[in-house]
């Protein structure tokens, strides 16, 4: 069967490894789609902890239960299925676990024909989404759910602005908030995505990179309840200052770096909180695909590939006109 693997520093390759047989507790999945993450890129360029060369790399993928191990999984066996990225999250729901990790790194992932993954991660596809939309959904929409909902504690009305509009975690959280009433407004630094945006019905796009200040956004009746933000550095303080009192920064990544000040005097003057967020939980997992089913939210996809070109579309995933999953037919 055929793997994408972490070769060398800086280097994925498809390679041929034999086909995995079933452990106890395990089962094996016939991969039939998986989908690209930002993740997978620092990887490969060395900039993620616990990096092991010979690991098949992916997160995201959704296939069909071939065989188990154990008589009691026998019902799996035939079933449809999406796998939950999520290991060893630990018994505190706040807060993962010293031994938590991903799949994809430093353990087997689910880029691969055929996937070995315990029989506690497969939870069974949402009916309206074929396999390719399901491989977008696990671990994107997990850190959105977790970060809109857990977190941010997002209701209807409120006014949600989400940064970097395009991306895989904010494209989720875009859908998610719109799926529940909210108001919901973007910013991305291109003019595609922002008319992308809107065509979607988003209240306002604000492109970051023609814009110099956040002086009259959206006009949103008082300010944003929740921003949701991947990118950190000093456009913190601009988000500090278009929330209105008690609101909410939640962010899941700083790839800007750290903000070189932080206005502390608006923050508690205002009430505001500043919050960090991960991906999410088992029991939140389960609640985001029940999420999905119910409000029958389908994933943005801004391709579909042949499993044969992953490799080389790994240069893609930053790629300024992107929007939604990169997803591949495996």
């Amino acid at each position: 069967m055929k793997a994408l693997v972490l070769t060398a520093a800086n280097h994925v390759e498809l390679i041929d490894r034999p086909l995995p047989a079933p452990v106890p507790g395990r089962a094996l999945v016939r991969m039939k789609a998986v989908a690209l993450n930002r993740r997978d890129e620092w990887i490969r360029e060395g900039k993620y902890p616990n990096i092991k060369l010979g690991v098949t790399m992916g997160s995201d993928g959704a296939g069909v239960v071939e065989a188990v191990y154990d008589e009691v999984d026998q019902p799996w066996v035939g079933q449809e299925v999406v796998i939950n990225p999520n290991l060893d999250w630990g018994p505190d729901p706040e807060v993962q676990s010293s031994r938590y990790t991903i799949l994809g790194m430093p353990v087997d992932g689910t880029f691969a024909e055929y996937i070995i993954v315990p029989v506690d991660r497969l939870q069974r596809k949402p009916r309206h989404l074929d396999f390719l939309q399901a491989a977008a959904l696990p671990l994107g929409g997990l850190t959105a759910f977790r970060a809109l909902f857990k977190r941010g504690g997002l209701k209807p009305d409120h006014n949600v602005l989400i940064s970097g509009f395009g991306g895989g975690v904010a494209q989720f959280a875009f859908l998610f908030a719109q799926a529940v009433g909210a108001n919901v407004y973007v910013t991305s630094g291109s003019d595609e995505k922002v008319e992308k945006a809107l065509k979607l019905g988003a209240k306002g796009a604000y492109n970051y990179k023609r814009e110099t200040s956040y002086s009259d956004l959206w006009k949103t009746k008082g300010g944003f309840h929740l921003v949701i933000d991947s990118a950190g550095g000093d456009q913190i303080n601009n988000f500090i200052k278009v929330l209105r009192p008690n609101g909410r920064i939640v962010f899941y990544g700083a790839t800007t770096g750290l903000p070189g000040k932080l206005d502390l005097y608006r923050m508690f003057w205002n009430q505001l909180s500043l919050l960090g967020s991960t991906m999410g939980n088992d029991h939140e997992f389960s609640e985001m695909l029940a999420f999905v089913s119910g409000s029958q939210i389908k994933p943005i996809i801004d391709s579909i590939r042949p499993f044969s070109k992953i490799a080389e579309s790994f240069a893609d995933i930053t790629r300024p006109n992107k929007v939604g999953k990169i997803v591949f037919q495996v």
